[in-house]
């Protein structure tokens, strides 16, 4: 109770601010500090896991869910992780190295595992209903031949994804090979943008950084495209700002917007610190369509860079397009996928 009512006096305090206008800077820095002694360390305990609204298209989410779910090894905020990591939810994606579809499986893999999941006669790469169900028997079978190795199914059977069974059972675990010990840390850090909160989320310290250098940014005009470069008259975009924001506070995110959406878990519309990123859509079931971003200050009020001919201000994040908010943590941005 003492928690929520040190939220409630910052939220009131920020709401007045905004209309008061610039005196409420030191205020809100201050108090994104106060709530994050307050809170640090209070997260709920773990629980099943489940998807976070709208983190997966609305058109594959039954299929995450079901077939999240069909070993103890996997669970499906961790499948939607892999797929976001694979193909970014494209069910049209192809590599270099020939992986194909929505689970990015190469020729060779997909003749051996791919199954029907749709029950329609034919398995199909580039058809989420049967590459969906795939991937998800596919790492079952990983944990399969893996299940006698100590340590944790779940990094094993990743492990396994990466370098296959043989290593880990060779090693006993997570091999020592650096490629393999980075796709389980990023897989099971994205895991975790992907599940829905089963308590409080813990705020992120370089909050209040990030929104003292979008502070410094208000009545510059929008620049499509701008990342506050000189050449570009210091001038941003929604999520160049929100990027140049938290890079001044050593968090590096990705350029656009939807994939900022997975740089952290995602805290609901009543549970929103100062520093949050808040994202707009047309499609509030889908996080791939997300097509705006601002930084909360408090107050139901945001600073954002809204569109072209406006300047970076503050605006109210409650309209009928607010999709959702993310705390943005370092490990949670560097799982990140680099490229757009």
């Amino acid at each position: 109770m003492g928690d929520g009512w040190t939220m409630r006096k910052l939220w009131v305090g920020a709401g007045v601010a905004v209309a008061l206008g610039m005196g409420f800077v030191m205020l809100l820095v201050v108090g994104v500090y106060l709530v994050a002694g307050n809170l640090a360390g209070a997260s709920g305990a773990g629980g099943a896991k489940k998807l976070a609204k709208g983190t997966v298209p609305a058109a594959y989410q039954p299929l995450v869910q079901k077939w999240g779910n069909l070993c103890p090894a996997i669970n499906p905020a961790l499948l939607a992780a892999q797929l976001y990591q694979e193909s970014g939810f494209n069910p049209r994606a192809q590599s270099a190295a020939a992986a194909q579809g929505i689970a990015q499986f190469i020729p060779g893999t997909w003749a051996a595992h791919g199954i029907d999941g749709d029950g329609d006669g034919d398995r199909d790469v580039w058809d989420p209903a049967d590459a969906i169900p795939s991937a998800a028997s596919y790492d079952c079978s990983l944990a399969s031949y893996v299940k006698d190795v100590p340590g944790d199914p779940t990094e094993n059977m990743l492990a396994s994804y990466n370098a296959g069974a043989y290593a880990v059972i060779k090693y006993q675990g997570v091999p020592p090979y650096k490629e393999t010990q980075n796709y389980v840390r990023i897989i099971t850090t994205l895991e975790k943008s992907f599940a829905a909160p089963t308590g409080r989320v813990d705020p992120s310290e370089q909050a209040a950084g990030a929104i003292a250098y979008a502070q410094k940014k208000l009545g510059t005009p929008y620049l499509w495209g701008g990342n506050g470069t000189a050449e570009q008259g210091g001038r941003f975009d929604c999520s160049g700002l929100t990027k140049a924001a938290y890079e001044s506070v050593g968090i590096e995110l990705p350029r656009v917007a939807n994939d900022q959406y997975n740089a952290g878990p995602h805290p609901a519309r009543e549970e929103l610190l100062p520093g949050d990123l808040v994202f707009f859509s047309d499609d509030l079931t889908n996080s791939r369509a997300i097509r705006h971003v601002g930084i909360y200050v408090g107050g139901g009020y945001m600073i954002d860079a809204p569109r072209t001919g406006a300047v970076i201000r503050f605006d109210p994040i409650d309209t009928p397009d607010y999709f959702g908010a993310t705390r943005v943590t370092e490990d949670g941005a560097k799982a990140l996928p680099t490229t757009a």
